[in-house]
């Protein structure tokens, strides 16, 4: 009894010396971490799995060595043995969120150019998930193959895992396909956290990325969550594959009468008056003469996608108001010929030879002519009219 006696308080002893140890380093991290984030970081995120860590080994190894045979000792150990496998997975699971966290901290993506910052927090986002999975699978694994049993029938599942991972490969194809679809998006940039994007009709950011589903938030504040798999087989839009800063249009539709310089001169007013215009494109042309009318569109440019909705918004009103009390002539309107009255035609004034920089996309300042090159064929020559935007 005695002899029993000794050996538990050694054991108690062992695993208090054990969290005196934990605590010890746990403040000396705590104090360190005053002035590094990343050890504040480790104290609070490793704390708890670190201290399981160490008791259990503590608790293990002081029966091992210390306690003699007793009823129920090799189970214990065993359970003892199970219990530090969970733990050290916790706390390698902890550890790569604890990297996870310092790297994101690096790349801040509340900046205007967070296009690396955006991909860097997509790719680590994936690897830790994986990573988390993979550390889970491999510790239940490890678990498993602690108990004789279970070693004995891995031979014979060994002999049979052809056709045990065809089946396998079968009844998860759609849950694999989104798992290397996840990886893909992961390494690929088609797709990265905070892109803004245009799916299923649907106008909106990048909100998450997981292993299996990626979820765009709605501009209305709807979610539309799809498989990974959709970005890997169906096309969509990207507004912000290589930077923030986007075109956008707002068209106008008038009669054959209207003076088109005047509009031009007051679309590049409103954009000049304007904090949402990014100064890069203001725009206006003509890009349609039929059914009776003429389609003005006002191409403007804005630094991310809703600075440029309210902007196009904005043209839009302006415009409207504009040709509403200075030219109300030039409203849209339908003729119809009852019977020669003999007045002389309408003439409009003639447009110049050369139009201004202003009506004007892909040529007459260096942005243009850059925009030119890029939509050009491989032999210099301009696209083909009813191509060009």
């Amino acid at each position: 009894m005695r002899d029993s006696l000794i050996d538990i308080l050694a054991v108690v002893a062992w695993a208090g010396a054990a969290i005196v140890l934990v605590e010890v380093l746990h403040w000396a991290l705590g104090r360190l971490g005053r002035r590094s984030e990343l050890a504040a970081d480790l104290a609070r995120t490793a704390h708890h799995p670190f201290l399981a860590t160490v008791t259990v080994f503590a608790v293990q190894q002081a029966i091992r060595w210390r306690v003699d045979d007793f009823p129920g000792r090799d189970g214990v150990l065993h359970l003892l043995v199970i219990l530090l496998i969970a733990a050290v997975g916790w706390l390698v699971a902890a550890l790569v969120l604890v990297l996870e966290d310092a790297a994101l901290a690096r790349w801040r993506t509340d900046v205007p150019d967070n296009l690396k910052a955006r991909r860097v927090r997509t790719q680590v986002v994936i690897l830790r998930r994986v990573t988390v999975a993979a550390v889970v699978v491999l510790a239940f694994g490890v678990m498993l193959m602690t108990f004789p049993g279970v070693r004995a029938l891995g031979a014979s599942v060994l002999a049979s895992a052809g056709l045990i991972s065809v089946i396998a490969a079968v009844a998860a194809q759609s849950t694999l396909g989104n798992l290397f679809a996840g990886v893909q998006l992961a390494f690929s940039d088609a797709v990265r956290v905070d892109d803004v994007v245009v799916v299923e009709e649907e106008w909106g950011r990048i909100e998450e990325i997981t292993l299996t589903y990626v979820s765009v938030q709605i501009w209305d504040d709807r979610r539309l969550v799809l498989p990974t798999s959709y970005f890997t087989t169906k096309p969509f839009q990207n507004w912000t594959r290589t930077g923030s800063a986007v075109l956008g249009t707002a068209e106008l539709d008038v009669d054959f009468s209207t003076e088109i310089e005047p509009i031009r001169t007051e679309l590049r007013a409103v954009c000049e008056g304007s904090k949402l215009w990014d100064g890069r494109v203001c725009v206006l042309q003509v890009t349609g003469a039929i059914d009776g009318n003429v389609r003005l569109r006002a191409l403007v440019s804005a630094a991310d996608a809703g600075a440029l909705w309210d902007l196009r918004c904005l043209v839009r009103e302006r415009l409207v108001t504009y040709v509403w009390q200075n030219q109300p002539d030039a409203l849209p309107r339908l003729r119809a010929d009852l019977e020669s009255s003999g007045a002389p035609p309408i003439r409009l004034p003639r447009p110049s030879a050369e139009p201004p920089g202003d009506a004007r996309v892909f040529s007459g300042d260096a942005d243009a002519e850059e925009r030119r090159a890029r939509f050009s064929g491989p032999d210099g020559s301009a696209a083909a009219d009813d191509t060009t935007p």
